[in-house]
């Protein structure tokens, strides 16, 4: 591609007729363990990175279906992995209980590029924001920090209440902190000033388990211990759009839901290991697969595709069945 030339990507259209024949069409079944956090490299679509309890990393190539590498971390294990602006950067948590220092791993030579030290106790909430080379990281020592990919120190501290769950948007304008019922709403810019903006999810005030913008920033995923999953509206957080309800999880796990990439539909895990789909539009579920695996999924929609997949003690990529369906939408 051209220096300076946009990326044009096109997607078919995610319909609730489409959503219902979607099967796995492929599934990686050699994990060890539990897989606990898994992430799309933004631009390069066809790379997914996912850690393990069996204290790998493994880089995959969804698009020619192979797994490219696997890197082990015996010493420091790993619990949530994500991409860096270059998909052979990664950046993960450790999961040793005596370390909790983030890393910044190249994946061409497994060496490792820097270390944050900052959290006293086991992160559980990491987000890049890719326009910047920031990211934020949550902690359960009850601290949010702030810190530049470039720089060895955190350039900035948030005190919680509670476990949190934090989200960039995609411009890196503004980022989100959910904790005890109510997201808080910072601008990036200047965020020592405190959150412009704080609003309640209802009357539900279990464990946040993850947060996330919609890719047009409109909207705002939040998924809680209690099996909630609640849509809000970004810009007026208390216009809350919808609220589903799965199984809770009873065990350590995170409950993970993922927007659609037009961000009008949603996957989530659920606590008996099921996974479904809703539409926002008309707040009607679309679809239920069940499952034998008593862990909620991890679930992952891949930007600008119409697959997504889901991860527990197996990684299944989930595609429709285009035979089912009469003709389909392109749209760009």
């Amino acid at each position: 591609m051209p220096a300076g030339e946009k990326e044009e990507r096109v997607t078919m259209e995610v319909t609730d007729e489409m959503l219902k024949t979607m099967e796995v069409g492929l599934a990686f079944r050699d994990y060890i363990g539990r897989i606990s956090s898994m992430d799309f490299h933004s631009k390069a679509t066809n790379y997914l990175v996912t850690a393990s309890d069996d204290e790998s990393i493994r880089l995959y190539d969804i698009q020619n279906a192979v797994c490219l590498k696997t890197i082990n971390s015996k010493k420091y294990g790993v619990e949530l992995v994500c991409f860096t602006t270059n998909p052979t950067l990664v950046l993960y948590s450790s999961k040793n209980g005596w370390d909790e220092s983030l890393r910044l791993l190249s994946l061409n030579d497994n060496r490792f590029v820097r270390y944050f030290k900052g959290h006293l106790d086991r992160v559980v909430a990491m987000s890049l924001c890719y326009e910047k080379d920031s990211f934020l990281s949550g902690s359960l020592d009850r601290t949010v920090l702030l810190w530049d990919l470039r720089a060895d120190k955190a350039q900035g501290l948030l005190r919680v209440q509670g476990r949190p769950a934090v989200s960039y948007d995609d411009q890196g304008l503004v980022f989100a902190v959910a904790y005890g019922g109510y997201v808080r709403m910072f601008d990036a810019r200047k965020f020592e000033k405190g959150p412009f903006d704080i609003f309640s999810v209802g009357n539900d005030e279990s464990e946040a388990n993850m947060i996330k913008f919609s890719s047009d920033g409109r909207r705002l995923l939040l998924t809680t211990k209690a099996g909630c999953i609640h849509v809000l509206d970004s810009f007026h957080g208390n216009s809350q759009l919808a609220t589903y309800n799965v199984k809770p999880v009873v065990t350590n796990s995170t409950l993970e839901a993922s927007f659609s990439p037009d961000g009008n539909h949603i996957i989530s895990g659920s606590g008996d290991g099921s996974v479904f789909a809703w539409s926002v539009r008309s707040g009607k579920k679309v679809a239920r697969w069940g499952s034998t695996d008593s862990e909620p999924p991890l679930v992952r929609w891949a930007p600008g595709s119409l697959m997504f997949l889901t991860g527990s003690s197996e990684l299944s990529c989930w595609v429709p069945d285009l035979s089912k369906l009469g003709s389909f939408a392109v749209t760009k």
